[in-house]
């Protein structure tokens, strides 16, 4: 499995391989609409847990840097400057894993929420996206694998997780390193919020 080290070299050699994959994969394709990202599930900060994420050109284009010993139960997704973009919470004195969802630093008229599918005979769908009674999003698939669907409430999938491979020989990064493709009708950083709390649900992160 391919290694990657948290330090500048590796965040820019990660980067010029998400770049050059993802151009050769537009050029083949002549489309441009989705939008797609390399997500490392590592902070490039000391001492945190967290997400690096850059786009087609190799740009930094979202951080999560948690520190080890922060706050439990609020993760912040920022931009590459440091800006918060959406904070994340878990919901208090709720039966199952709930999560939600505000805009910048707010605690006030949550975004959405999401919740975890814990019911054992319908496990079709890994979590479920809602603003108050609607449905907004189901996620289907394994996160464990790197291969998940998101789905709106017309059944049009808006956003994939998918398993990366190394731009020379197709050996596969690993789980740490991932694409994630998100489709023009949602928002990126929403996207992003998404993988966040699977890995909170499904991954490594899980409490």
């Amino acid at each position: 499995m391919t290694k990657v080290y948290p330090n500048g070299a590796a965040a820019a050699a990660l980067a010029n391989v998400a770049a050059y994959e993802t151009e050769q994969k537009r050029r083949a394709s002549g489309s441009e609409e989705a939008t797609v990202l390399t997500v490392w599930k590592k902070s490039l900060l000391l001492n945190c847990n967290g997400f690096t994420v850059f786009d087609t050109k190799g740009n930094l284009v979202f951080r999560v840097d948690n520190y080890l010993s922060g706050r439990k139960g609020e993760i912040v997704l920022m931009d590459a400057h440091g800006k918060c973009l959406l904070t994340i919470r878990r919901k208090r004195l709720s039966l199952g894993d709930n999560w939600v969802v505000y805009d910048g630093e707010t605690a006030e008229n949550p975004r959405f929420c999401v919740r975890k599918n814990v019911n054992i005979l319908n496990n079709k769908y890994l979590a479920q996206v809602n603003n108050k009674n609607s449905v907004l999003y189901q996620v289907e698939g394994s996160y464990a694998q790197r291969s998940c669907a998101v789905y709106d409430s017309k059944r049009r999938m808006v956003a994939e997780i998918k398993r990366k491979e190394a731009a020379v020989g197709g050996v596969a990064m690993g789980v740490d390193v991932f694409r994630l493709v998100v489709q023009p009708d949602l928002d990126t950083s929403v996207a992003m919020a998404f993988v966040i709390l699977l890995d909170q649900m499904y991954g490594s992160s899980k409490r």
